[in-house]
């Protein structure tokens, strides 16, 4: 009887981010917080997530930052000595694709707009991507309440995955579900989550004290 073990190996982590522009980050919030709360909001949002993929401590931490010459990256890169790279242009599928495709091995990719995500989480998805045997699975994920996902993790490169997918729409995750069925991937998925994204989103971020002084 074959029997699912778990290997010892590292699992990079990539956290993707946009600069916290103010009138472009976070626009759908813009009504609630204003520009400048927005942009404020969105490099808090950074900042914890690097925080998370470092606390896991699973592997290496990069940070692909969209506008990477923004003065926050800068910044952050000369104060924390982080592995800052530039996200290619194209949809978030292209966008995507290309990071993994830069790591090559396994690596968990993660957004900034989840506060829920945690480390157990992070440590979790990690170990299904280190399961041997025959349940090993190539892909694994964390949905989202909204039909998107908070992340996704693989063993190597599928940029297949993330070709043809509605971005944005409530149909991401579905979508993706179809689509690793057609290239005969198996996955795993995780508890879905919740993000930030709409107005209604920052009554559950202040249960977060890091968060709940700030949005009062």
């Amino acid at each position: 009887m074959a029997i699912c073990q778990a290997s010892s190996e590292q699992v990079e982590v990539a956290v993707f981010a946009r600069a916290p522009a103010p009138g472009r980050a976070k626009t759908r919030l813009l009504p609630v917080l204003g520009s400048v709360g927005a942009a404020r909001l969105q490099r808090r949002l950074t900042l914890r997530a690097l925080s998370l993929a470092h606390a896991a401590a699973i592997g290496p931490v990069t940070l692909w930052a969209a506008d990477y010459r923004h003065r926050f990256f800068r910044a952050l890169q000369a104060r924390s000595g982080v592995d800052l790279r530039a996200q290619i242009d194209g949809d978030l599928g292209a966008r995507m694709a290309a990071v993994f495709a830069a790591h090559g091995g396994p690596l968990l990719l993660i957004g900034s707009d989840c506060p829920a995500l945690s480390v157990a989480d992070l440590t979790a998805a990690a170990k299904a991507l280190r399961e041997t045997g025959k349940d090993a699975v190539e892909a694994v994920f964390i949905p989202a309440e909204d039909g998107g996902y908070v992340l996704v993790g693989l063993r190597r490169p599928q940029p297949l995955l993330f070709s043809g997918i509605d971005w944005g729409s409530q149909q991401v995750m579905a979508q993706t579900r179809e689509r690793l069925g057609d290239l005969g991937l198996r996955w795993q998925e995780l508890p879905a989550l919740w993000d930030v994204d709409r107005p209604e989103d920052l009554a559950r971020l202040a249960v977060f004290e890091e968060f709940a002084e700030w949005l009062r």
